[in-house]
């Protein structure tokens, strides 16, 4: 199986264009070692041909446009992404749908609370339905016994992984615990057996998300902030990164305290917002993840297993 990182950053990329931010002002000056990110989204495919988009960010064109994997090879018009999955009705998750409106129809698999959000809080199904068809729902349950596939793509089997984090402000789910308004994914290469565990937005833990840990191959993880409290302490947002559905990746309960619990052949941070400190190449903080034998997602990375 093979995973591409289309995008890496958390919402508002990397730089974030109205941020000034030590991490931002830096990149721009040039006075810190780091590198551009686009938000955050995958691509998985069995083949190399045939791909699942796993969320669609407002950075999709740039993003499919960078990735010769995707590019149309057929006729005067098309594309190699045979369907999309969408892990929650986050706006950096979902926008992207917009841009790919020229190919649509396009069958989009979510949960039943995250197409409500997308019906009525933030309605792309309604906005796209006279684009060629729109998009087409398929249901995912939230059993993660459950598989599912996507059709097109042979080879690959999808199970849904409720995680504790927290739906977008606009949805009548908002700091609400509900089955489904946030989910991980295990993409399961079914010729070898082997799979990753992606799971983006994860506040805390449970004996379900360590189970899939402990035996999975590779694993992409949330590492959206250094501390809780980091946003709060850079002057840049009201909330900590707990209220918004985020574990630090720092600390005693941070993710790579958790990554460090289980023998996993690959273990990456990815979804990283613009003030975390690991994006600075030469910051002690940048140091330890990898110290602890943690990577850090770039867009662009190309991962098999």
């Amino acid at each position: 199986m093979q995973i591409l990182i289309l995008g890496s950053a958390a919402g508002g990329g990397f730089p974030q264009w109205n941020c000034h931010c030590a991490n931002c002002k830096g990149l721009r000056q040039g006075t810190i070692k780091a590198t551009a990110r686009t938000q955050s989204s995958i691509a998985v495919s069995p083949d190399g041909k045939n791909w699942v988009l796993i969320n669609a960010s407002p950075d999709i064109r740039q993003q499919i446009n960078q990735s010769p994997q995707l590019w149309p090879e057929e006729g005067a018009r098309g594309t190699n992404i045979r369907g999309a999955i969408l892990t929650d009705s986050q706006v950096d998750h979902t926008t992207g749908l917009l841009t790919l409106r020229e190919g649509l129809p396009l069958d989009i698999y979510c949960t039943d609370a995250v197409h409500e959000d997308l019906l009525e809080a933030f309605p792309l199904f309604n906005m796209l339905t006279h684009w060629r068809g729109g998009l087409k729902y398929q249901q995912i349950g939230t059993d993660h016994q459950q598989s599912f596939t996507v059709d097109g793509v042979a080879g690959i089997e999808f199970y849904p992984v409720v995680l504790e984090s927290n739906a977008p402000p606009y949805s009548r789910y908002r700091d609400k615990v509900v089955a489904g308004n946030n989910i991980g994914l295990k993409i399961v290469d079914k010729s070898s057996g082997k799979y990753l565990f992606y799971l983006p937005g994860i506040v805390q833990t449970n004996p379900l998300v360590d189970e899939m840990l402990s035996k999975a191959t590779c694993v992409l993880m949330d590492g959206t902030l250094w501390l809780d409290d980091e946003m709060i302490a850079q002057g840049v947002g009201s909330k900590l990164g707990s209220e918004m559905g985020h574990l630090p990746v720092n600390g005693e309960f941070g993710s790579v305290a958790l990554l460090n619990r289980f023998n996993i052949e690959r273990k990456i941070l990815i979804h990283i917002n613009n003030t975390n400190p690991i994006l600075n190449e030469e910051s002690c903080q940048h140091q330890f993840v990898l110290d602890n034998g943690v990577e850090i997602a770039t867009d662009g990375m190309e991962i098999t297993i």
